[in-house]
């Protein structure tokens, strides 16, 4: 049985009235990849903030390494490296100044990790903050996240800024950290990226998880597009009760999950003027959960 690292249970954040976060529980795994999935303002951020301490929580248990955590627990802190959506550092700082920085805050060595990490981003540490592009200050803000070789990586928003090239070298990255069996909650909208390199996947709408899964068993769902023109397409809703993707007179486009033999069979009674089964991807399954 694997080794639960972050576990959360019931937790909920609220600002006054405003809801931050309702009734979030997930486990993380050790080595495990765990893609937290939302769209803007579904409470990806206010989860994070709060597991780390930056936020109090309203109610709820925060676990790590069994150990119920509060915003003081420093030695804890350190095996923790985070990456934020935005980064903001002292502008009239040199990035050197910034990693040697940095590095005073932990007891281990940080400098062989942080020489590997500069060259394989390709980082120019001469450089002053308010020199950097987004995405070049995005990569600095890795390096600081992992200089110290952390048990747990938290990611918000990780890849916004750079290029396509980088990455790639990031996920390879990542990938490298996990089989090293660092432990890593990955929150992103980027659909694609989360189905390329999670082994698990949380959805989160509006403060609220709505569907947890491994990446390979939604990869193993048959589901298709199935779009059928008819005069008779009221009967064919109700007789085929499949969730509606989009719908245009007497035009209707589902989410399938039936079997050929069946939809024929089902069919076989009604006028059917056009019939298409097309393949749909992870991503636009991903989507359908936010309809």
């Amino acid at each position: 049985m694997k080794e639960t690292v972050i576990e959360l249970q019931h937790l909920k954040k609220y600002y006054g009235l405003v809801r931050g976060i309702e009734n979030v529980s997930l486990k993380i795994q050790k080595g495990e990849i765990y893609g937290f999935i939302g769209p803007n303002g579904a409470g990806k951020s206010t989860t994070i903030r709060t597991i780390l301490g930056l936020l109090n929580k309203t109610s709820g248990t925060i676990i790590i390494n069994d150990k119920k955590i509060d915003c003081e627990d420093l030695p804890l802190k350190e095996k923790i490296g985070y990456l934020p959506s935005e980064i903001h550092l002292y502008d009239d700082m040199k990035v050197k100044d910034i990693l040697d920085y940095h590095a005073l805050f932990y007891k281990t060595d940080c400098s062989k990790k942080r020489k590997e990490l500069v060259k394989l981003l390709k980082i120019d540490e001469k450089r002053s903050i308010e020199e950097l592009s987004l995405g070049n200050l995005k990569k600095v803000g890795i390096v600081l996240a992992l200089m110290h070789s952390p048990e747990i990586l938290i990611l918000d928003e990780p890849t916004s800024g750079l290029d396509p090239i980088m990455q790639k070298v990031f996920h390879d990255l990542l990938l490298e950290e996990k089989n090293k069996g660092t432990t890593i909650l990955y929150s992103s909208h980027v659909l694609s990226e989360v189905a390329s390199i999670c082994d698990k996947v949380g959805f989160i709408k509006e403060g609220k998880i709505i569907k947890e899964d491994l990446i390979e068993n939604i990869r193993k769902y048959n589901y298709t597009y199935l779009k059928i023109s008819s005069p008779d397409i009221q009967k064919i809703k109700e007789d085929l009760k499949l969730k509606v993707v989009n719908e245009n007179n007497n035009e209707v486009t589902f989410l399938n999950d039936l079997d050929t033999n069946t939809i024929i069979k089902k069919l076989s009674k009604y006028d059917i003027s056009k019939l298409l089964i097309e393949e749909i991807s992870l991503e636009d399954l991903f989507l359908n959960y936010y309809k």
